[in-house]
């Protein structure tokens, strides 16, 4: 019997490859989640496993604490065994900006997923394009910078010579 492993890697002190039954060491939270299907109309589900933020935050993440407001450049990438993929922001899941209620479920409808893998839960989205079954990986990046305006260069939205 194999577990699907989660590799948590990135800007993280602690990086690990972690399973469903790992998973619940960490406070077990349960929604009850409505999203919008594009290929099967609107799914309703129960989800029990541990906060996103709470996973995340024991890794520790590479914050720079000499940098004001640091952690908001931070983004999250969830990988899927189907190969599906989402982004979400740091602050979305930081207690103190959006402090979104994202799960990584490790119970729907009160089967275990030990052997699929854990589901990333946003019960905040109305569509459940975000929602990651079987997850394989969860990358923390802190290499995201906005350093300004880019010039602009000639393409198909340039204006012709003259």
């Amino acid at each position: 019997m194999t577990l699907v492993e989660v590799a948590l890697t990135g800007d993280l002190a602690r990086p690990a490859r972690l399973t469903v039954p790992d998973l619940l060491r960490w406070p077990q939270h349960r929604v009850a989640v409505s999203f919008e299907c594009a290929t099967s109309g609107v799914q309703h589900h129960r989800f029990a496993g541990p906060r996103l933020y709470d996973v995340l935050a024991d890794a520790g993440p590479g914050f720079d604490a000499a940098r004001r407001k640091d952690r908001l450049r931070f983004l999250i990438a969830v990988t899927g065994t189907d190969g599906h993929h989402a982004v979400l922001s740091w602050a979305e899941i930081d207690p103190d900006f959006a402090d979104a209620p994202v799960l990584l479920g490790v119970r729907i409808d009160d089967t275990p997923l030990d052997m699929a893998g854990p589901q990333l839960v946003l019960p905040q989205d109305r569509c459940g394009a975000r929602h990651i079954s079987g997850i394989t990986a969860i990358r923390v990046d802190g290499g995201y910078r906005c350093d300004g305006p880019v010039p602009a260069s000639p393409g198909p939205m340039a204006a012709a010579p003259r």
